[in-house]
C-alpha cells in the first residue's frame, strides 16, 4: 500500500512539473497549453475528424468546436470537407500551424532527451513500455 501512495505522489509531482514546463513553453505566445496540445495532436496524426480529435484530447466535440474556431481565427488550422461523409469535417494544420507544431515538437524531443539523460537504453525501453500500458488503461 505504501508503494502505491509513493507512486501516487510521484505521479502528482510529475504532472505538476509537466504542466509547469508546458506553461513555460507557451509563455510569450498567444496560445494556451490546450491550444498547443490540439496543434500537437493534429500535427502528429496529420488529418483528423472532429470526433476523433475530441476523443484523443479527452474533451467533448462542443468544447473542441470552440477551440478549433479560435485556432482557425489565428490561421493555424483549417476545416476541410470530408470526401466521403458530408456531415464530417477534417481538421488540418495550415502552413503557420505546421511551423508551430515543428517548433513545439522540438521542445518535446529536447525535454525527453533531458529527462532520460541518465537512463540506459533498457531503462528507457522499460519506462516507455510501462507508460504505454498505463496510458492505454486511461
Amino acid at each position: 500500500m505504501i508503494i502505491r501512495h509513493k507512486l501516487s505522489d510521484k505521479l502528482v509531482e510529475f504532472y505538476d512539473k509537466m504542466s509547469s514546463w508546458e506553461n513555460a513553453v507557451v509563455k510569450g505566445t498567444d496560445l494556451t497549453p490546450a491550444q498547443m496540445h490540439t496543434i500537437e495532436v493534429i500535427g502528429t496524426y496529420k488529418t483528423m475528424k472532429m470526433r476523433e480529435l475530441a476523443a484523443r484530447l479527452g474533451i467533448t466535440t462542443g468544447t473542441l468546436t470552440i477551440g478549433i474556431d479560435k485556432l482557425e481565427k489565428k490561421g493555424l488550422v483549417a476545416r476541410k470537407a470530408h470526401e466521403h461523409d458530408r456531415r464530417s469535417w477534417l481538421i488540418v494544420l495550415t502552413e503557420a500551424g505546421h511551423g508551430i507544431f515543428e517548433q513545439h515538437h522540438r521542445f518535446h524531443y529536447d525535454f525527453i532527451e533531458e529527462i532520460v539523460h541518465d537512463l540506459s537504453d533498457d531503462e528507457i525501453e522499460q519506462f516507455s513500455a510501462t507508460l504505454t500500458k498505463v496510458v492505454d488503461r486511461m
